[in-house]
């Protein structure tokens, strides 16, 4: 029996270019010394990709259930029996559909803990939307079939790491839904993540204001007042050391997170903007705060380019080497604290 880790595959929007390049990454034959590769699709479904990126020496084993994975074969589970219409670089109710059934019978093993960890090809978040799957994308519904009360967004490369404080909402929702309660929580979750995930042994995390130039003192907003500086002292007294708020354009543009093992971003795009562009090939999306582990490229469905057998598998390769990476730290994480408390225990039983 083997002891390479399970990850698990979703393939995203079948029109897209998950499966080019779920399967671009899965052809270099030394993804197997790492983990064993679970697909969950259709042969045939990754057949007609496979042809369209002319791979004739590539094949997936067939498997029922995650226990039969062959550990030195890339695996797929067919997750329907039906054809499908395939219509490369389009957005049809089709591609919803078995991107949401790739998704869910993952998601199912993931949680059962089948596999150890998941990474998620993208999706079309218009498309995917049905009476069991009503969320803005990916993180929120990993969340709820996780069990969690809350979860992070988090952006991580080797140089930049960036979470939000608010993740797919309207931009006219972003200040009301910016809170200190929400702010703590999202501070607590990443330095934890740090230390766990990361192993980062004392993080250093930079708040982002959430007006222009942080509000200049109350001149455009008094939201840093209000709420943010009090967030970042109430984490502070919970032991985290958190800096800020700072002015989100001269951060990034001077170079200043590089002084930073992560960076709070109060909104979505103020934080995944200066990421993508910093890191877009290498980043990788990391659901923190979950008692599973999911990773994901930090590319959408890009259907300008579905078929073309362009698209860069860097950013997908990434995703799953970090998720090897953050179950290893996991586990060792936890291994330690065991002996630790293990040693605790004896001293006290001796004393």
């Amino acid at each position: 029996m083997s002891d390479k880790l399970k990850i698990g595959i979703s393939i995203g929007d079948v029109n897209g270019i998950g499966l080019e390049v779920i399967i671009k990454t899965l052809a270099d034959t030394k993804i197997l010394d790492y983990c064993t590769p679970i697909v969950y699709g259709h042969t045939k479904v990754a057949s007609f990709h496979r042809k369209a990126l002319k791979l004739n020496d590539f094949s997936f084993n067939v498997i029922n259930t995650p226990a039969e994975a062959n550990p030195k074969r890339a695996n797929i589970i067919n997750c329907w029996e039906e054809d499908v219409k395939i219509e490369l670089g389009q957005s049809t109710p089709t591609g919803g559909k078995y991107a949401f059934l790739s998704l869910e019978k993952a998601t199912t093993d993931l949680v059962a803990g089948d596999i150890d960890a998941l990474v998620t090809a993208p999706i079309n978040k218009h498309n995917i939307q049905n009476e069991n799957f009503k969320f803005a994308g990916h993180t929120e519904y990993l969340q709820e079939r996780a069990g969690g009360h809350d979860s992070l967004m988090f952006l991580v490369s080797d140089d930049l790491k960036v979470g939000v404080v608010t993740g797919h909402i309207p931009v006219g929702d972003i200040a009301k839904n910016i809170t200190i309660e929400g702010i703590v929580s999202k501070l607590k979750m990443m330095n934890e993540s740090l230390k766990k995930d990361f192993w980062i042994r004392k993080p250093k995390i930079a708040i982002l204001g959430l007006n222009p130039h942080s509000g200049d003192d109350g001149l455009i907003g008094n939201d840093e007042q209000t709420t943010i500086n009090p967030a970042i002292s109430e984490a502070k007294a919970l032991g985290i050391l958190a800096m800020g708020p700072y002015a989100a354009d001269g951060f990034f543009a001077n170079g200043a997170y590089l002084k930073f093992d992560a960076v709070l971003a109060m909104y979505h795009d103020q934080g995944l903007i200066p990421f993508k562009q910093i890191a877009f090939e290498n980043g990788v999306n990391f659901t923190a705060g979950l008692n599973i582990v999911r990773t994901s490229p930090d590319h959408g469905t890009a259907y300008d380019i579905a078929g073309k057998s362009v698209a860069s598998e860097i950013s997908f390769r990434e995703a799953l080497f970090s998720a090897i990476h953050i179950v290893k730290h996991r586990r060792e994480s936890a291994e330690l604290l065991e002996n630790t408390l293990t040693f605790t225990k004896l001293s006290r039983d001796r004393d």
